[in-house]
């Protein structure tokens, strides 16, 4: 599996949203997304999301299923 790096953007709503690729998994950029919901408060929007009671139970499933030393 190749480590290589690879960076991309699409447009949403006209509005740049980053992707980068690292070997052959894709990561979208999350503070891309909070900056279309609000552009001078976009860290507020991540903050927000990471303390939901459903991200927080979505993010253990996640470690569950993907991570052995869970």
């Amino acid at each position: 599996m190749s480590n290589s790096l690879v960076k991309n953007d699409i447009f949403v709503n006209n509005n740049k949203i980053g992707i980068m690729r690292v070997g052959n998994v894709d990561y979208i950029s999350l503070t891309d997304i909070a900056k279309y919901k609000n552009m001078d408060n976009y860290a507020d929007i991540i903050k927000n999301w990471l303390r939901n009671k459903s991200t927080i139970q979505f993010l253990g499933v996640w470690e569950e299923l993907t991570n052995n030393n869970f």
